[in-house]
């Protein structure tokens, strides 16, 4: 349910893509976008795997991809496929064969053209098994792992080069009659990355997996996919996303969520709109923001909370959020939808904000639930 103050979307129609079935999770077409994340666990540990795959889906994790570089990995992949509550999709490079290991597993299959030796010969096989188990399938081309003849071509993995392998390997599978998959072209350099997905997006409807290849640690990773994803997903372009961190894979979902969130592509969440802190500023806003957002973290139902700490930009922030304070001289003025209703001491704030919080919600006639951590905007 939108907030009380919640802007219509901006964003360019959703282009019209193919849609595909990802266990029970449909991929493309009108399908809501998906959120993937990889785990960084051993995936012949069964148990360390299910794990973090059950913390994953946790966090609102969509889809999880798993490695499989060996056979002690395809051994695992049955058991893993079995147990698991959302759709498993295997990593597959190098070795064919371990692609018919998860298909026979019940998984969906990610394959790279540019590190799978001896494969398009194999592709026919392939299809043919894949359309008999239902199984999904993702065609991932990376910069870093180009199909040699491309890099040959162009020099480097040009937008031009990676579409290029993108879609040779596309047409080889629907020449053999399956079309159950999705394609990635993915870059470390989200300009890069940005312009081959344009281009990909204009040569067939297939569904596009979004992703910033080696993105780095979380700071850095979060900028450039959050740039990259709002581009495309701006321009209708993208269909399932994953962000690529140097970090644990939940810090993926929180990231890919929130994106989505702040794109109007998910239901918003309690949002904490809070000033950046000023010399104008007459308290402590950042405490101030952290201890309203501790005190409201089992919150999830869409409201707009506003902490702001001058009489400036204040009042108006406080006066345009679902609930608000503005700050100074010690004292606080209460905002709720748009009106002051109260003036309290600033010792009060919190407890008067976390009040008035649960008491519109509840004439909003929505629950809050717990385990979901608020958005902050400082």
């Amino acid at each position: 349910m939108p907030g009380i103050h919640e802007e219509p979307a901006v964003l360019a129609p959703r282009k019209k893509t193919r849609k595909i079935k990802v266990g029970d999770v449909y991929v493309g077409g009108d399908a809501p976008i998906s959120v993937q994340s990889m785990t960084t666990t051993k995936t012949h540990d069964i148990g360390a795997t299910l794990q973090q795959i059950a913390e994953l889906t946790a966090s609102g994790c969509d889809i999880v991809r798993v490695a499989c570089p060996t056979d002690k990995d395809a051994d695992a992949l049955k058991i893993i496929a079995q147990q698991s509550t959302i759709p498993v999709v295997a990593d597959i490079h190098f070795q064919p064969r371990y692609v018919f290991a998860a298909i026979e597993a019940g998984m969906g299959v990610r394959v790279n053209p540019g590190n799978i030796k001896r494969f398009d010969d194999q592709i026919p096989e392939i299809a043919a098994a894949a359309n008999a188990h239902g199984t999904a399938m993702r065609i991932g081309v990376n910069a870093g792992s180009l199909d040699p003849r491309l890099l040959k071509k162009y020099g480097k993995a040009t937008p031009e080069a990676m579409v290029e392998s993108a879609v040779m390997e596309a047409r080889l599978f629907e020449d053999a009659g399956f079309y159950d998959f999705a394609i990635s072209v993915k870059h470390h350099d989200p300009v890069v990355m940005v312009r081959a997905y344009q281009l990909l997006s204009e040569e067939g409807d297939w569904p596009l997996h979004l992703g910033v290849t080696e993105a780095g640690p979380a700071f850095q990773g979060t900028i450039k996919s959050a740039v990259a994803f709002g581009a495309l997903l701006s321009q209708g372009i993208g269909d399932t996303i994953r962000v690529s961190l140097s970090a644990p894979p939940v810090e993926e979902i929180k990231v890919g969520e929130q994106i989505l969130r702040s794109l109007g592509l998910r239901p918003k969440q309690l949002e904490i709109v809070s000033c950046p802190s000023c010399g104008r500023a007459q308290v402590d806003v950042y405490d101030l923001a952290e201890r309203v957002t501790e005190g409201l973290k089992d919150v999830t139902f869409p409201l707009r909370v506003a902490v702001m700490g001058c009489v400036v930009n204040g009042p108006g922030e406080a006066r345009e959020a679902d609930l608000g304070v503005a700050s100074g001289n010690g004292k606080g003025q209460i905002f709720v939808k748009g009106k002051v209703v109260d003036t309290v001491p600033e010792s009060e704030i919190v407890a008067t904000l976390v009040a008035r919080a649960r008491a519109v919600a509840e004439e909003m006639g929505l629950e809050a639930t717990e385990g979901v951590t608020p958005d902050v905007i400082v």
